[in-house]
C-alpha cells in the first residue's frame, strides 16, 4: 500500500529540527510522496532548496489568499518565472478565503484570476484554498472551462455541499480529503465524501495544521496519511487497499508524478 499526501507544508520552520527522521517515518507509513503546497514568494525558494533533497517531494509555486498583506506585485511578475524554470507540478496553494474579515475579498479575486490564467498558459493543474467562498471559487473557475483548454485541480480541504461537489467534479476538479473527514461531527462532510465517486478524491493532511481526531492539538506531519485512508474506507464500506490504490492513481494523474512504485500506472498508463 502506497499513499501520496497530495496538501503538506513540511517545508514549514516546524519541521527544521527533525525533517530528515521524519521524513524516514513518513515513508515507513506507506507515504511515498508529498506535494509541497507554497503560501508567499519569499518562502518560494526555501520549499524549492527543501523539494531538491528527495524524488518523493514535489513543489508547487502560487500566492496563498491568507497571506494577501505580503503580497506585492512583484510577486505575481515573478510567479511566470518560477512557472517556468522550476517545473512545478501544479500552481498554488491559491484560492478565495471569506472565513476572515480583513482580507479584502476584490484583491483575492483578481489574485485568483491571475492564478487561474498562468496554469491555463502553463497547463499546470491548481491546488486551490477554498474556505466559505466555493460558489465563488465556482464562478471563476467556470469562467476557464472548456473542452480542450479548462483549468484543473483539487479543492484542499474541501467542505462543500453534494451538489458543489458535483458541480466541481463535472468541471473537472478533484476534492481533497483531510483530517477533518476523521471527526464525527462532521457528518455532511461524511455524507458527501461516501457518495461521490472514488476517482475523484485525493488524500491530503495539510500538516502541520488540521490533524486527525485520534490527534487532535497535536503537530499533524505526513504519518497520518493512513488514518485519513482507513477513515474514508469506513465511510464508503471500501476496502483500504482499494482506497489507496485508486487515490494514488489519482494524485499520479492530475500532477503527472513520475512514480516507480505502480508499474501499471507509469506514464502512458494512467
Amino acid at each position: 500500500m502506497k499513499l501520496i499526501d497530495t496538501h503538506c507544508h513540511f517545508d514549514e520552520p516546524d519541521f527544521d529540527d527533525e525533517r530528515s527522521s521524519l521524513a524516514d517515518k513518513i515513508q515507513q507509513a506507506g507515504v511515498a510522496g508529498l506535494i509541497f503546497p507554497a503560501t508567499s514568494a519569499k518562502h518560494w525558494p526555501r520549499l524549492r532548496d527543501i523539494c531538491v533533497t528527495s524524488p518523493h517531494f514535489h513543489a508547487t509555486y502560487g500566492l496563498h489568499p491568507v497571506c494577501l498583506a505580503e503580497h506585492t506585485p512583484q510577486d505575481l511578475a515573478a510567479l511566470p518565472h518560477w512557472l517556468a524554470q522550476e517545473r512545478p507540478v501544479a500552481v498554488g496553494e491559491c484560492g478565495l478565503d471569506f472565513f476572515l474579515p480583513q482580507l479584502d475579498i476584490q484583491q483575492q479575486e483578481a489574485l485568483f484570476i491571475a492564478h487561474l490564467k498562468l496554469a491555463r498558459e502553463f497547463e499546470l493543474p491548481l491546488i486551490i484554498h477554498a474556505r466559505r467562498s466555493l460558489d465563488c471559487v465556482l464562478k471563476h473557475i467556470r469562467r476557464f472551462s472548456g473542452k480542450n483548454t479548462g483549468v484543473t485541480g483539487v479543492i484542499h480541504s474541501f467542505a462543500g455541499s453534494q451538489q458543489q461537489a458535483e458541480q466541481l467534479i463535472n468541471l473537472g476538479f478533484y476534492l481533497g480529503v483531510g483530517g477533518t473527514c476523521t471527526y464525527p461531527r462532521a457528518q455532511r462532510l461524511r455524507t458527501v465524501l461516501s457518495h461521490v465517486p472514488l476517482e475523484t478524491l485525493l488524500l491530503e493532511t495539510d500538516a502541520p495544521d488540521q490533524p486527525d481526531s485520534a490527534w487532535r492539538g497535536k503537530r499533524n506531519d505526513s504519518t497520518r496519511l493512513p488514518v485519513i485512508a482507513q477513515t474514508l474506507a469506513e465511510l464508503r464500506g471500501e476496502s483500504l487497499e482499494q482506497i489507496a490504490e485508486v487515490t494514488t492513481a489519482n494524485a499520479i494523474h492530475l500532477f503527472k508524478l513520475q512514480i516507480d512504485f505502480l508499474p501499471s500506472l507509469k506514464e502512458g498508463d494512467s
